[in-house]
Order: structure tokens, then C-alpha cells, then sequence
């Protein structure tokens, strides 16, 4: 068997769960709750497979699975999360992603974010954040948007632009069809650690609402909030929420 590099794996990984998720819904015998419950198993279970086989010294976090806490003697630990936006995979919209990553001592160093129904992979071994003219758009989440983007988006003079999956909303800073995307109210390092690991190897600001450093691989895998944004306008994005509060 070919030894395949970390860099090539994570992109594998994100690649074949989306080839399996959209081979579930193509083919229309599940719907709702079904579809959904059955992506996240199948996916989860191919992820898995594949990781025993290829690096089974590595440690494993996925929201589809239970959390062993032995991850936390290992330098090298796969944070997955799946199917992100599993109610948007269910019922047909655009927005839901496959999130891999592999952290090193706390740190995304390979990532890579899939958005089957864009038939696109955004791998931080090769990427770069689109530039140009600010399109004047925050990504919110569309069934929680936080009041601090509101605020944020009225000192920018933006608007705001509801969307699903976290990884979505991500990449839609790194393609530029938004600036900045703005959320509190909690996550899970399976929510962040794919998006911010390509959303940072393209050049975009990644923190915590408080400017603070975002680690993985902790005991307490929630996080409460999340700033991704242009890095030129993450001063101002900081400063309106210290002002405002969160």
C-alpha cells in the first residue's frame, strides 16, 4: 500500500466522506432526520477505518464519536467533524461541509474542508484567501446569528449573510463572498479546527471575539466563540466587540 503523506490523507478524508454523503442523498431513499442520522454514521465509520489503517498511533476527536481522553498524551491528534450542517445536508441546501483536520501540540498543521455540493476541496497545504474589493458581508449562523455581528456590522456599514455549516461560512471569507464571519454562543473544536486550520494557511485572522489564541486538542472541547476574518479588518472587528461586549 502506498504511503500517503499527512498532507495528501486529510485531503482523501475529506474527498471520500463527500463522495459517500452525496452517494446517500443522490440515490433519494432516505429524507429528514434519516438521511441525516445515516450520513454521520457512514461517514464517521469510513473516517475512522481509514485513520486505523493509515495512522493508528494518532489520537481522535469527532463529534460522531465517543471522546477518548487518551488523545491528550498525544502530540498528534485528527479532529473531524463528519457532516457539519447536517440539517442542511438533510434538506437539500448547499451549505453543509466535511471538516478534517490533524493537530499537532494544540495546532491545526494540516486541514482541509470539503464542500461536496461545490464539488470543492479547500486544503491549507494549497490555498490562498481570494482579495479584491470587500464585498461587505459578515457569515452568521442562520438559525443562531449572534447580537455582536449586528453590531459589528453596523460600525462596518456591512451586511449580514445567514449561512450553515461553520466550515461554509469559512470558506465563503476565503472565497470572498464574505469578510468576515463573527459567531458566539458556542462550538466544538470539531466545528473550528478544519476551518480555521485552511481559513489560517490562507492568510485570513483567525481568534477567539477577545483576540485570543484558539487551541485544540483540550480536555474541554468547548469554545465559546469564533472571529474569521480579512486580516485588515480584524483591529476594528476586535475593538467594536471589546466595546460592545459579547
Amino acid at each position: 500500500m502506498t504511503e500517503l503523506s499527512d498532507a495528501r490523507l486529510t485531503h482523501h478524508l475529506a474527498q471520500g466522506a463527500a463522495e459517500i454523503l452525496k452517494g446517500i442523498r443522490n440515490v433519494g431513499l432516505l429524507g429528514g432526520r434519516n438521511l441525516g442520522d445515516a450520513g454521520d454514521e457512514l461517514a464517521q465509520s469510513w473516517i475512522s477505518r481509514v485513520l486505523d489503517q493509515h495512522r493508528p498511533g494518532d489520537g481522535f476527536l469527532s463529534e460522531e464519536a465517543a471522546d477518548d481522553l487518551d488523545r491528550l498524551s498525544k502530540e498528534r491528534v485528527w479532529i473531524v467533524d463528519p457532516l457539519d450542517g447536517t440539517k442542511e445536508f438533510a434538506t437539500g441546501r448547499q451549505d453543509w461541509a466535511v471538516h478534517i483536520a490533524l493537530v499537532e501540540n494544540g495546532v491545526p498543521i494540516h486541514a482541509a474542508v470539503g464542500l461536496p455540493d461545490l464539488g470543492v476541496v479547500f486544503d491549507s497545504s494549497d490555498v490562498r484567501a481570494v482579495g479584491g474589493p470587500y464585498a461587505r458581508k459578515i457569515a452568521v449562523s442562520r438559525r443562531r446569528p449572534p447580537a455582536i455581528a449586528d453590531a459589528v456590522a453596523e460600525a462596518l456599514d456591512f451586511d449580514l449573510m445567514p449561512l450553515g455549516s461553520a466550515g461554509a461560512k469559512a470558506m465563503h471569507v476565503l472565497l470572498g463572498d464574505c469578510d468576515a464571519y463573527v459567531h458566539s454562543g458556542g462550538q466544538y473544536e470539531w466545528d473550528q479546527a478544519a476551518p480555521v486550520g485552511v481559513a489560517k494557511a490562507a492568510g485570513l485572522h483567525c481568534s477567539r471575539l477577545d483576540g485570543s489564541e484558539l487551541t485544540y486538542n483540550n480536555r474541554d472541547t468547548y469554545i465559546p466563540d469564533l472571529l474569521i476574518c480579512r486580516p485588515e479588518l480584524a483591529e476594528d472587528i476586535l475593538r467594536v466587540v471589546n466595546e460592545k461586549g459579547h
